[in-house]
């Protein structure tokens, strides 16, 4: 009998919420690369190598998915990623998904899993949450390295984002005033089986290329779940349907009663009008075994030992952040225009944006110096990387300047991104910190950053405007001609 060799797997995310418990799964089939922020702190072991990766870095992203096989994307970006990030969550996951995907294409990926939700097929009218889930699967598929796509609805485990959420409601309020959406239908399904379904879909040609539902042995409404999660914790609210809460309502007021930040919690409720049942399956990966009761049973146990275990050791999440600035915002470009124009012409533009007040300097290598009402000061450099550019992408790296805070270490940048088989770009600032003390900074510099990316937006939009009229006026000239 001949040995042969195990396949290696890059798992994003694998220090988190289910990259964590995955990790014991695909062991017993494969080798691991295990991506995280924090990866060098981590111990390596017999079939675990973990590595540092931050997926806003297409750099790192290539470093990260070096000698692997196979990949699996659970990277989502609902919480803020810097100290100021002034960015729609949908715009980050644009950067992420890009960012993996041509690493994936560069490494010779076989197959990417990528873990999204469960969309309806007949609403038109998705939201934000689900649109970006769609949206990140395209891009994902943009650069012809095979896509699985396991789509799940509700996952029941300790921690997370819903089933949390819903235990702390539950465990919170001793009268539920229940509105609409909880009435609407969805398909929990146990953590232990989404991470079946995941390590069942590694390298497997039934589901190359296509989407698949999975779900527990229950469809349930969000009303059921919150009455079984009650009986697991053997308490008996009074419940009340009330037709009042709208989906806005609800953010604010699960929020409030949880705690957990609205950056998570408002995507989610906005999602939960959609019914999500798993229609698209496949035998083998879709179907979990695992009722809703217990699962939300182990879940709350699990929990329970968790904060008694974080209680006795003192122990603090999380860690301080720096005085970083993460700012991400979507323009649309004129049809024929790329992002390498995009960050040209945006360097371009500013001098006329502000003149006198400010002035920007591009030399012949695209490098940029904006000067503020002085030609010899400069607030910031921007040095243009050309290897690291292209029609698509334009990178520029923050070199200098009075309004910069840079050391041998500094890796702030500003880039300009055409999203894959679309007209529409991504400007996004990354690890940029300051010189200003923060509090001023936050609240000048900040804000008129947003400003000039508004004014810019609208900018491109008047040239589109005036581009569509002479192209229009130019036929209806050769047909006077004709």
């Amino acid at each position: 009998m001949t040995n042969q060799k195990r396949p290696v797997v890059a798992v994003t995310g694998a220090s988190g919420y289910i990259g964590s418990h995955l990790l014991d799964q695909v062991t017993k089939q494969a080798d691991v690369i295990a991506l995280s922020r924090n990866g060098d702190d981590k111990q390596n072991s017999e079939h675990v190598t973990w590595r540092s990766c931050d997926f806003y870095s297409l750099g790192d992203a290539e470093k990260g998915l070096e000698g692997a096989d196979y990949a699996i994307y659970l990277v989502h970006s609902m919480k803020p990623s810097a100290k100021l990030t002034q960015a729609k969550f949908e715009d980050m996951d644009i950067i992420l998904a890009d960012n993996f995907a041509q690493a994936a294409k560069k490494q010779g990926i076989k197959q990417i899993i990528y873990l999204s939700g469960i969309v309806p097929k007949d609403d038109g009218n998705l939201s934000r949450h689900l649109k970006s889930r769609l949206e990140v699967q395209k891009v994902l598929s943009s650069y012809g390295v095979p896509v699985t796509t396991i789509r799940a609805g509700l996952i029941v485990g300790p921690k997370g984002s819903s089933f949390p959420i819903l235990a702390k409601l539950v465990k919170r309020l001793p009268y539920m005033l229940l509105p609409k959406w909880t009435r609407t239908k969805t398909h929990p399904i146990a953590l232990k089986d989404v991470i079946q379904s995941l390590s069942s879909s590694l390298g497997n040609k039934r589901v190359e290329d296509r989407s698949v539902d999975v779900g527990g042995p229950e469809v349930m409404t969000y009303k059921e779940m919150m009455k079984q999660t009650a009986e697991a914790m053997g308490k008996k609210p009074k419940v009340v349907d009330i037709p009042l809460l709208t989906v806005n309502l609800s953010r604010l007021w699960v929020t409030l009663v949880t705690g957990a930040p609205k950056e998570m919690v408002y995507p989610l409720i906005e999602s939960l009008e959609h019914p999500m049942v798993a229609k698209d399956t496949v035998e083998g990966i879709s179907h979990g075994k695992t009722t809703f009761q217990e699962a939300a049973k182990s879940a709350l146990d699990a929990t329970e030992k968790e904060e008694k275990k974080s209680q006795s050791s003192g122990s603090r999440s999380g860690s301080k952040a720096g005085n970083d600035v993460r700012s991400v915002q979507r323009i649309l470009l004129p049809e024929g225009r790329n992002a390498d124009w995009a960050g040209t012409s945006y360097m371009k533009w500013l001098s006329s944006l502000a003149s006198p007040m400010l002035k920007a300097d591009v030399d012949e290598q695209k490098n940029c110096r904006i000067r503020l009402f002085s030609k010899t000061k400069t607030i910031l450099e921007l040095t243009y990387s050309k290897e690291r550019s292209s029609e698509t992408r334009a990178l520029y790296y923050i070199t200098g300047g009075l309004f910069a805070s840079v050391d041998d270490k500094s890796r702030g940048r500003i880039e300009f991104r055409q999203i894959p088989n679309t007209q529409e770009c991504i400007v996004a600032i990354h690890e940029y910190r300051p010189s200003l003390p923060w509090g001023i900074y936050k609240y000048t510099q900040a804000k008129f950053h947003l400003w000039v990316m508004y004014l810019f937006k609208k900018h491109l939009l008047t040239l589109m405007k005036s581009e569509k009229n002479s192209e229009r006026f130019g036929q209806e000239k050769r047909i006077a001609e004709a």
